[in-house]
Order: structure tokens, then C-alpha cells, then sequence
């Protein structure tokens, strides 16, 4: 089992519809990419300074399904049109389980 983690920050720019856009097309993921066992996302409840404003974690099979879900045109475009434009900063990590 790999679980990928993701944590992104948000620019200072970054509107609340933009930021809802993005939570929206990550959400659809699982829907085409059969590959997502487990797939979770959230915004930060701000309990804590100097955190994300976003997190992602999800969960596969195999590095194979990983690479799929990193590699799909639908994962892709929402790095490419909602994601990017707003962020900051992004930090990841792939684990196995």
C-alpha cells in the first residue's frame, strides 16, 4: 500500500471561489481514477500557526496505481488550471504502509 501526502499553501491572492474550485475538481478524482483506494482532502482548521492551508492524502495499491493517478489527464488538469494559480507552496511525500 503507498499513501501519498500532499500539503499546499495558497497565495495571498487567492480567492475563496478559487479555493473552492480546487477542493471541487480534486473531489471528482476518484470518480475516473479507479485506482484511488482511499482518497481524502481538507482544508486547515487553522488550530496551529505556520501550517498548510490544504492537504491531500491518498492511497493506492501499488506504485503502478500511484503513477497512474500522478500521470492522469484529469489529475493533471486540475494541477494545471486550479491548483497552479494559486499556489505558494507545495510539499509531498509518498510512504508504504
Amino acid at each position: 500500500m503507498i499513501r501519498h501526502i500532499a500539503l499546499m499553501t495558497w497565495s495571498e491572492e487567492a480567492t475563496d471561489e478559487q479555493k473552492a474550485a480546487v477542493a471541487e475538481g480534486l473531489a471528482a478524482l476518484p470518480a475516473v481514477i479507479p485506482q484511488l483506494r482511499r482518497f481524502n482532502l481538507g482544508t486547515d482548521l487553522g488550530l496551529a500557526p505556520g501550517t498548510s492551508d490544504f492537504a491531500v492524502v491518498a492511497e493506492f495499491d501499488s506504485v503502478a496505481d500511484y503513477e497512474v493517478y500522478r500521470d492522469h489527464p484529469a489529475h493533471q488538469a486540475v494541477l494545471a488550471e486550479r491548483i497552479k494559480p494559486i499556489l505558494a507552496g507545495r510539499a509531498a511525500v509518498q510512504v508504504t504502509l
